[in-house]
């Protein structure tokens, strides 16, 4: 099994939601074989059909409001984000073995650039504790995937510059009273520099790529 790794820029999200119903469409038909797309959005707050209304941001927010197909509540996309989209065949895993070997990818790479992270279980009945958390219980991802005849869409994003104050407008994940974080700011707390866009971009592909891998070959 091998995972084509495609370094995108700034795409509007609008444009990369197209893209994607394109990129699944390949996939399905054997067009195109397993893909990571590594890009950024400009401002955008994405929601599902699940969404409480008053977790949402008021109509008076400058920041667009788009409803998706994909699975969690609302969260925020923008500059200083690394966004991944995956396009996949999953039908060896399962989704739950692939949103959990995201999540173990994601703590890979942020490892490997020199800062702790862990994920989380979820007590029953409890809104989903699913992504990259600090120990201190903050969050650093957001994992959200709709899968569709056994391929995958939709994916991560990581805060490594993110504006945290946007997350101050809206409940994230549905998780009311929970703070994000991103690595520049967990650089300035430990005394290390914030890595670089590429180098960000280097570490999550390669976690991922050897995470999936990995899944493939046990399967």
């Amino acid at each position: 099994m091998s995972i084509e790794r495609i370094d995108l820029g700034e795409v509007p999200y609008e444009v990369a939601q197209k893209n994607m119903v394109r990129w699944v469409a390949e996939r399905k038909q054997d067009r195109a074989g397993n893909r990571l797309f590594l890009l950024t959005h400009p401002p955008v707050i994405t929601y599902t059909a699940r969404t409480p209304v008053d977790q949402l941001p008021p109509a008076t927010s400058p920041i667009s409001l788009v409803e998706v197909d994909r699975g969690g509540h609302a969260t925020y996309h923008g500059p200083g984000q690394l966004i991944g989209y995956l396009v996949l065949n999953v039908r060896e895993l399962g989704p739950r073995g692939l949103v959990r070997r995201i999540e173990r990818a994601l703590i890979r790479a942020v490892g490997s650039l020199g800062f702790e992270a862990i994920r989380r279980d979820t007590p029953r009945g409890a809104e989903s504790l699913v992504g990259v958390w600090t120990a201190d219980h903050r969050k650093l991802a957001s994992i959200g995937m709709r899968i569709s005849e056994g391929v995958t869409s939709h994916g991560f994003a990581l805060n490594v510059r993110t504006d945290l104050d946007v997350y101050t407008s809206f409940t994230a994940c549905a998780l009311p009273g929970t703070q994000m974080t991103s690595l520049a700011q967990l650089a300035v707390e430990s005394g290390l520099p914030t890595p670089a866009e590429a180098q960000v971009r280097d570490a999550v592909a390669e976690a991922v790529t050897a995470e999936l891998a990995s899944a493939w070959t046990e399967s």
